[in-house]
């Protein structure tokens, strides 16, 4: 299935990394184009969006989209990675009565729009060459600098107490970068208290929702059983349906297709925004909608070949 292109969206689960389950793919299929379109920590589960073949092209869109995540924060005590994996670090007994969902609903509105985080010691963030995660791992503590990160919503579902501690359910949307560990550190020290993030699991990436996701083990039986790999696959054109479209008249397609401007004299689209060009059918590419002196066109970001 060399030649295959399109959009898997995989229900990752526990235990593997972003690139194991791209490594998995890339046998299954047995190509070299694949890529996904958003890292998840090994023991974070859910959505992950593969791209193969042609749809490798459109990672860096998918990438850029925002995310949903249903989170549990865990009151009470922070970890060497922010996260249930590591080491604990900061322990405080927590007065159960004072975490209401009122009270964490108000901390929840002073985290909303842009925000800046500081990336984790243990991340992929790379500073003077070297990964955070590496230099953690050498016992080393490196300043970081704050990036500036949105959060769209947050959405309180449940406030449990176990053991003396205080599980806060929620769900979360927020833009790519945004560390939920991190989140729920800040949130926790709002609230007055060290937390950590005890569970994650993303719901949605850019259109692709968990209704949408397959599980790598169904994905792997079924071609155990020699089944049709392709069958779960989204078309580049579904994988696309998120962004507007265009139809381009007959007589201007060998031009897209050569990567030249055209003309949107009919559409009402915003300047610097992405369009897809289509001939019927036919997806011709992706192009960033500019504004001459006679007015919007299209210039060509990515072009495809005809049996996309």
């Amino acid at each position: 299935m060399s030649n295959v292109s399109g959009v898997l969206v995989i229900d990752k689960p526990a235990g593997m990394t972003s690139h194991d389950c791209v490594a998995r793919i890339r046998r299954l299929y047995g190509t070299r184009k694949v890529g996904h379109t958003g890292t998840l920590d090994p023991e974070v589960t859910g959505v992950l969006p593969i791209c193969l073949g042609h749809a490798t092209r459109l990672v860096e869109y998918l990438q850029e989209l925002p995310k949903r995540y249903d989170v549990v924060m865990r009151i009470g005590y922070t970890t060497t990675t922010e996260d249930a994996t590591g080491e604990m670090v900061e322990k405080q007994e927590v007065d159960t009565a004072s975490i209401t969902e009122e009270r964490v609903k108000a901390v929840f509105q002073q985290f909303l729009g842009e925000i800046e985080q500081v990336p984790p010691m243990f991340s992929a963030v790379k500073v003077n060459g070297k990964r955070l995660y590496d230099l953690a791992r050498e016992g080393t503590v490196v300043e970081r600098q704050a990036r500036k990160v949105t959060i769209y919503d947050l959405v309180l579902h449940e406030v449990c107490v176990e053991h003396g501690m205080v599980d806060v359910h929620f769900t979360c949307t927020c833009s790519k970068g945004t560390y939920m560990r991190t989140l729920c550190v800040d949130l926790g020290r709002a609230l007055g208290y060290p937390a950590h993030m005890k569970l994650l699991r993303r719901i949605k990436s850019g259109p692709f929702t968990e209704q949408d996701a397959i599980p790598l083990a169904t994905l792997e039986e079924l071609a155990a059983h020699g089944g049709d790999l392709s069958q779960p696959m989204l078309s580049i054109r579904e994988a696309v349906s998120f962004l507007p479209f265009v139809q381009v008249k007959p007589e201007r397609v060998k031009a897209v297709l050569n990567g030249l401007p055209t003309g949107l004299p009919a559409v009402d689209a915003k300047e610097g925004s992405l369009i897809c060009l289509f001939s019927g059918e036919q997806l011709l590419g992706i192009h960033r909608v500019c504004r001459g002196d006679k007015g919007l066109y299209a210039k060509a970001e990515k072009v495809f070949p005809s049996e996309v």
